[in-house]
């Protein structure tokens, strides 16, 4: 049907009526986040990441032994927007303190859920207030090789915590009733499935209202002198202050690790802060270069944010990171990247972070395989294995690593 206006005119960020005023309190010079060093300071202002909040005491809500790990449901307020949802994952049986990862979802076309993907729940876990409902079929299986990353992570002796991010899952939006411009595009979706006899379900409803409400959410963070990615990374960087507070949780050894857009936000946090000391990045690492013309429409604003390009390449973003190591793993078969921006940011971070970095090329198209999953939880085993001070800040200009 069409839509058609009305006397009152439906929010464009319901759920988030706060979040105005936390932006203007929390965002810019001198009340935003600010990095330990210049190169962080730097990014966060052109990212408009927010301050984070001196509050993040976390609630307990349940928690659940099996498969030899222990599962607790967590819950935080980030200081605007719904409560965070979050998966503490930890080997079961006494242990010493452990290297803690924060597991980073995916973007995956899919907000009606967020970390829920990466987590084993045998109770049922929980549900968005949202979107009701389990993780959609095939979710897991098609992107991470059908094993719960978090999860497995804790079975390799990693404390592990996976979030919800900023517009998923816990933190989205209320898309009901839905704005005009999004009720406008979901329309034409809406008319197809009724042709086809289709009846969605509430999370398919969801994810397709929360694809093209992103644009909108987009813009009021332009408004607001943020952007999407330093919004999410806002919510990464209150994760990981959660983590290092965690029982059992070593402080000095934590590390991040993501796929696909969870990759980019690996990128984005061990840049930021000086708590990461190794990280993953997967299918997640080109130049903004080789994205034009043909690759524009392949990612969201997690990687197209305002300003970024001024400071560098994508790559450079890790220049700016103190930890002592980074993996990226790239996908030859990747259908959202051209295998020659892969090849050129591997080039680059190789010449610019000798000992630090490390590349691999898989024969595989955008996916996160065990056996991908295998070679970046080593790596990262290694890289959180001993307590040690953090690397030495490279010697070229932090506030300027442009090529």
């Amino acid at each position: 049907m069409p839509v058609t206006e009305t006397a009152e005119r439906p929010g464009a960020i319901a759920g988030y009526e706060d979040w105005p005023d936390y932006a203007a309190r929390n965002t810019g010079p001198g009340t935003g986040f600010e990095g330990s060093s210049p190169a962080a300071r730097q990014l966060a202002l052109t990212l408009g990441v927010p301050a984070v909040s001196g509050n993040l005491d976390y609630t307990v809500h349940r928690e659940v032994e099996h498969d030899g790990v222990v599962t607790s449901l967590l819950g935080w307020q980030t200081g605007f927007g719904p409560r965070t949802a979050a998966w503490f994952v930890r080997p079961a049986g006494p242990s010493g303190p452990l290297p803690g990862a924060l597991a980073l979802h995916c973007h995956g076309g899919i907000k009606s859920h967020g970390a829920e993907r990466l987590v084993a729940m045998p109770d049922g876990g929980t549900s968005s207030a949202h979107q009701p409902g389990p993780v959609p079929a095939g979710l897991r299986t098609t992107l991470y090789g059908g094993r719960p990353l978090a999860t497995w992570l804790a079975q390799q002796g990693f404390a592990v915590l996976a979030h919800d991010a900023f517009m998923w899952g816990s933190r989205g939006f209320t898309l009901d009733p839905l704005p005009y411009r999004t009720a406008h595009a979901v329309a034409g979706q809406e008319a197809l499935w009724r042709e086809a006899g289709v009846v969605p379900s509430p999370a398919e409803r969801y994810n397709e209202a929360a694809a093209a409400h992103e644009e909108t959410v987009a813009k009021a963070a332009a408004l607001m002198g943020t952007t999407v990615a330093g919004t999410v990374a806002h919510d990464d960087l209150s994760a990981l202050h959660v983590l290092a507070g965690l029982p059992g949780v070593d402080p000095e050894r934590l590390g991040c690790i993501g796929f696909s857009g969870g990759g980019g936000r690996a990128l984005i946090l061990a840049g930021l802060s000086p708590l990461v000391r190794s990280y993953v990045v997967t299918c997640m690492m080109t130049t903004f270069a080789s994205l034009l013309p043909a690759y524009l429409d392949a990612h969201s604003w997690l990687l197209h944010s305002p300003g970024l390009a001024e400071l560098g390449e994508w790559p450079d973003i890790a220049l700016r990171s103190r930890a002592e190591s980074v993996l990226a793993q790239y996908a030859l078969r990747d259908g959202l990247f051209p295998e020659q921006g892969m090849r050129d940011a591997h080039s680059y971070l190789s010449h610019h972070l000798p000992g630090r970095y490390t590349g691999t090329f898989w024969d595989e198209p955008h996916v996160f395989t065990p056996a991908m999953q295998d070679e970046a939880a080593a790596f990262l085993a290694s890289g959180l294995r001993e307590k040690r001070p953090h690397a030495t800040p490279p010697s070229t200009d932090p506030a300027r690593t442009a090529p």
